[in-house]
């Protein structure tokens, strides 16, 4: 996989500055991150031995003693303060996401765009968040019972008045939510920096330090990141960095020194990170195979360009990506046509060139897994629309008609440009195998019934449900996670702080 920086990008980018952040350090081992386009060389990362995972993680115990007691302007401030110098530097964020992740410019663009609200948002956040009164005074019968007068004598609601109901002790109910401890994050490769925030973010704004696993492939993104926060203030060690082998990663998990493990990755690495993890939390936002259904009502022409949009782009890497479309037979054809059509206006080719839509999968041995299962589909009976092939890592976007279940185009998560068309007769039938997925994070559906969407929020389960969008759509303060072995918790800043957090309840007996 893919990684960062700007220094054997492109003839566009090469005339840039070399990030001092990206030279090589004073570690002992470093690691060479390689574009996934074309193998050059785009910066090196430290390696993370057994020691320095170790001292990370001594630092981040004595950092989370800090971050607890300070006020809530404190880390919002904090977090403020890095929105407003990942925007001043977000062109070097942009190289280093495109260099790294092979994303194409203008979604690398747009992830530095959700970066900042993302970093808006939870100092936002960090101020109101807290707890809230649990009234205590809500049943006649229970009040009775657990009050007595000041001598001590259980009461009698039906002999006291009004006035002497007001003059009684009474109690109250406080619900506070508090940091839970040092918090392990093991991000993925495909949004470097926003799914970084989606745990660093949070954490911070609850009062959480954080130990980061990066991707091995993109871990670049990552000590940019660690230098925006060091100049924001954040306090040492409450941000910590390990690139390090999986070993080192599992005893991690392993380690009861964490409060928690926020993964975001595989569905097969996920269920393998809970069964280790022990007694801690675990939040997993794991894998999908986006279905998208097109109605008859449907406006095919906003269908086709959002299912393309939602299938193909940054090399269909995405977990909520479309990868499955049902379309009513009264109105294949056209939309066909239409889904084709703006198919082939994608730009395939080197990422950090601009204009282009579709650059490389991570790597080439990810290129050659998903042309194996378009060719394994092909030789099952499905029809190739268009695609089919690779260059390198580079995957052409790909549809496929007649796939049926059973396919691992249909059942498992591709991760590339594919996707798969096939019709329906009935919205009742469209669900039913929409549904029949074990993976369920997000779908979408394309019609003007609004019957036809609370149905299918009833019958589908997942965790986000799009109507007249498709299943890639998030906007970072939304609730987001999956149902079934798409994992479970939720992310989305405020989602997120809950889930990092843990309440404390206090009762006052007051006069």
């Amino acid at each position: 996989m893919p990684h960062s920086t700007a220094s054997l990008i492109s003839t566009e980018v090469a005339e840039l500055p070399r990030q001092e952040v990206l030279k090589q350090t004073t570690a002992a081992q470093t690691d060479k991150i390689l574009s996934p386009f074309d193998g050059s060389v785009v910066g090196e990362m430290p390696i993370s031995n057994s020691e320095d995972v170790q001292a990370a993680i001594h630092r981040s115990m004595a950092a989370y003693e800090v971050m607890r007691k300070l006020p809530r302007f404190v880390r919002a401030d904090i977090l403020q303060r890095a929105a407003e110098i990942l925007k001043r530097d977000r062109d070097e964020f942009v190289r280093t996401i495109a260099a790294e992740s092979g994303k194409p410019l203008y979604d690398a663009r747009g992830e530095v765009s959700r970066g900042i609200f993302n970093l808006t948002n939870a100092a936002n956040e960090a101020r109101r968040f807290g707890g809230e009164e649990v009234p205590l005074d809500v049943d006649a019968a229970v009040f009775e019972y657990q009050t007595t007068d000041s001598e001590g004598r259980a009461i009698e609601l039906a002999r006291l008045d009004h006035e002497s109901l007001a003059k009684m002790r009474r109690r109250i109910g406080i619900s506070r939510r508090f940091p839970i401890g040092p918090i392990l994050a093991i991000s993925p490769f495909n949004f470097p920096l926003n799914l970084v925030l989606h745990k660093v973010a949070p954490a911070i704004a609850v009062g959480n330090s954080v130990v980061l696993k990066p991707a091995p492939q993109t871990p670049l993104t990552s000590l940019l990141l660690k230098r925006v926060f060091d100049e924001a203030g954040l306090p040492e060690g409450a941000l910590e960095i390990c690139h390090c082998a999986i070993p080192d990663a599992e005893a991690m998990v392993r380690d009861d020194r964490f409060a928690m493990v926020s993964f975001t990755g595989s569905a097969k690495v996920g269920w393998h990170i809970k069964d280790i993890a022990g007694r801690k939390k675990v939040a997993l936002e794991l894998g999908g195979n986006g279905m998208c259904i097109v109605a008859e009502d449907a406006d095919l022409d906003l269908a086709a360009q959002r299912c393309v949009r939602g299938g193909v782009v940054y090399g269909g890497q995405y977990c909520i990506g479309v990868q499955r479309i049902l379309v009513h037979e009264s109105v294949k054809e056209a939309f066909e046509r239409k889904l084709l059509d703006h198919v082939h206006r994608c730009k395939v080719g080197n990422p950090l060139i601009e204009g282009v839509d579709v650059g490389p999968v991570i790597d080439e041995g990810s290129a050659i897994r998903i042309q194996s299962w378009v060719d394994e589909a092909i030789a099952e009976g499905a029809q190739l629309l268009t695609g089919g092939y690779r260059d390198g890592a580079v995957v052409q976007p790909t549809v496929l008609a007649h796939t049926r279940p059973g396919m691992k185009v249909e059942d498992e998560e591709v991760f590339g440009p594919v996707l798969t068309l096939n019709s329906f007769k009935t919205f009742e039938e469209a669900i039913q195998r929409a549904a029949d997925s074990r993976y369920g994070l997000q779908g979408g559906i394309f019609t003007n019934d609004l019957r036809r969407a609370f149905q299918a929020l009833e019958d589908w389960d997942v965790g986000g449900l799009m109507i007249n969008d498709v299943s890639i759509y998030r906007i970072d303060n939304m609730p987001f996670g999956g149902w079934k072995q798409s994992g479970f918790g939720r992310e989305g800043t405020r989602y997120a702080m809950e889930e990092m957090s843990d309440i404390k309840f206090l009762v006052v007996n007051y006069a």
